[in-house]
């Protein structure tokens, strides 16, 4: 009886969520509608990709036979004979985020608070001109970066080192181990102004100008102080969208070495970041478990790092 009376019980309590579930429903249905085309969105390319990166992570796949169960024996491999992994991807992945990431987020706070400084009637100038370059880096980097690094004397690099007397032959530079790693973060750094640049461009000029005259009264006297006091605290939301783009952005970049190199993996894993490494196992092997096993470990990854930046910058209750 208590059985069957818990279990009645259990069925109500259903049936009067599903009831209010329902209610909601229909008192809000323009809202739903609005953001269904998100929210399909979202299911279509995000959550069931991601489900299925992880089922397929503890299976052997090669796109053409059914998957088969093997556990963890893809993790297994990974974490402990994967040496091209652990030698060259994951710390190449690392250095390339701790630098491209922080510097590309500082710079793009100060460039946007300079624009912020500039009347208006140039500002959208100056503004597209920064962001430009995040919107058409697949083009610039044939059009500019290739030309400009280009191994023979026609390059212009090479054509003003040897015009100086720097060199005294063309040097390689897309194809050097010496040098791959710092093309891809200088590239990177230049096209690195993208949306979390224009988030923090509306944040600093949505900031209520009564806090710079309070901020003034009360002993406030340069503008330095003024962005660390004032102007920062303020924006703290789009601070946090800057951060998160930017450790998601540099983490999973991985075309600007094949685009500069011309192959993947680059000469001696120079420039292998962790997303060659899934597409080299996914795309070129068609070992599609193995690369889903490496695909969660990167998930996991920006998953710690975006909770770190909810710690610099997210506020309680956010």
């Amino acid at each position: 009886m208590t059985g069957t009376g818990l279990g009645g019980r259990r069925a109500v309590f259903i049936q009067e969520k599903w009831r209010s579930l329902l209610s909601e429903l229909r008192k809000s249905w323009v809202s739903y509608l609005f953001v269904s085309p998100f929210f399909l969105l979202f299911v279509l390319f995000i959550a069931l990709p991601t489900v299925a990166a992880i089922v397929l992570s503890f299976t052997s796949f090669n796109a053409i036979e059914p998957p088969t169960f093997v556990g963890l024996f893809n993790y297994q491999v990974l974490f402990t004979q994967d040496l091209v992994f652990w030698q060259y991807a994951l710390p190449n992945t690392f250095l390339f985020a701790l630098i491209v990431g922080p510097v590309g987020y500082v710079l793009s706070f100060m460039l946007a608070w300079l624009i912020a400084q500039l009347p208006d009637k140039i500002r959208a100038f100056y503004t597209l001109a920064m962001y430009a370059p995040s919107m058409t880096a697949g083009i610039a980097m044939s059009v500019v970066w290739l030309i400009l690094f280009s191994g023979d004397r026609i390059g212009y690099l090479n054509n003003f080192l040897l015009s100086i007397g720097y060199i005294n032959e063309p040097k390689l530079w897309t194809t050097s181990p010496e040098y791959i790693m710092k093309i891809m973060i200088v590239v990177s750094l230049w096209a690195s102004m993208g949306v979390g640049f224009l988030a923090m461009l509306a944040g600093i000029q949505n900031v209520d100008k009564l806090l710079y005259e309070a901020g003034r009264i009360d002993g406030i006297r340069s503008r330095l102080q003024e962005i660390w006091y004032i102007t920062i605290p303020a924006m703290k939301p789009q601070m946090l969208f800057g951060a998160v783009m930017a450790v998601v952005g540099t983490l999973k970049a991985g075309s600007i070495s094949v685009e500069l190199t011309g192959s993947n993996p680059s000469p001696n894993y120079a420039g292998h970041l962790m997303i060659n490494h899934i597409d080299d196992y996914g795309f070129i092997r068609y070992e599609m478990g193995y690369a889903s096993a490496i695909s969660v470990v990167l998930l996991i990854i920006i998953y710690l790092s975006s909770k770190l930046c909810w710690k610099l910058f997210g506020s309680k209750g956010e």
